[in-house]
């Protein structure tokens, strides 16, 4: 399930997953405070959660620099999902044994430690609850999808057994249309994967429409009138990438929008480049 939908708003499930950790792993720092007269860990999970995101998103930059340095701007559109986790999580660890080390913050460790678990124990339970509850589809989903002309046609045709990403996207969708030309140039490069542009809910007069005008040249455009991609993907919130090897298998999916870098580190994992 990539998204939950809350009222008019479809949050990633990720995003939504990090904050109820966080306010668990807050909640228990004040807890100890105040019921068990413990120091209060709660600035300290700030420093490391400053501390996390920072060295996750100086890694990625790091391990793409290449795409980076095209558009440097880039590096602080956070929105691409760009973040190396381990990175991450070996920074605030860092950060937390470097604030822990004098002895005079020893009596820091406890109530730190315990907040950091609960945190982390939440994060765990709920991943665990939601991949059980949507289970990834296995394969391609058979779902009927129709060319502009009509034609109808199906993601198994379209791929060919090769890797294949499926950009779901619309006209009225404002990030769909900002990442269209970093997938479109991928396609021109990438001869060995298959780019599938299925357009939610739309008809092809609209579809049509806003090609003509965006001046992008797309292959294998094809209309998903009934978002039975989305709903296979557990995803509706738009644009949302699914990316599979050429065996049909969901290896990564991405919601939101892709820049030159995150398109290009999820590609590797389904087509890596010699």
């Amino acid at each position: 399930m990539l998204s939950l939908q809350i009222g008019p708003l479809a949050l990633p499930t990720g995003l939504v997953l990090l904050f109820v950790s966080l306010c668990v792993a807050y909640g228990v720092a004040w807890w100890l405070r105040r019921s068990r007269q413990l120091p209060d860990a709660g600035p300290l999970v700030s420093d490391m959660l400053i501390a996390g995101l920072l060295a996750a998103r100086l890694a990625f930059v790091l391990r793409w620099h290449e795409q980076y340095l095209a558009a440097p701007w880039s590096i602080i559109n956070i929105r691409d999902g760009g973040f190396l986790a381990p990175a991450g999580i070996a920074a605030a660890l860092a950060i937390a044994a470097w604030r822990c080390r004098r002895p005079a913050m020893a009596s820091m460790r406890r109530p730190l430690a315990i907040s950091v678990a609960a945190g982390a124990l939440a994060w765990g339970m709920l991943s665990a609850g939601i991949s059980l509850a949507y289970d990834k589809p296995a394969a391609l989903p058979a779902v009927a999808l129709h060319a502009l002309d009509g034609a109808p046609t199906t993601l198994a045709a379209l791929a060919g057994g090769k890797p294949l990403v499926v950009n779901l996207w619309a006209s009225w969708c404002p990030p769909c249309r900002r990442e269209m030309p970093v997938l479109a140039a991928a396609q021109q490069a990438r001869a060995d994967i298959v780019f599938v542009y299925a357009n939610q809910r739309e008809d092809a007069a609209a579809a049509s429409n806003f090609l003509g005008r965006s001046g992008v040249t797309l292959r294998n455009v094809v209309l998903d009138s009934g978002a039975a991609l989305g709903k296979a993907a557990g995803s509706s919130a738009l644009p949302t990438t699914l990316f599979y090897d050429a065996r049909g298998r969901l290896v990564d999916t991405h919601l939101g929008e892709l820049s030159d870098a995150s398109l290009a580190s999820k590609l590797q994992k389904i087509a890596p480049v010699p």
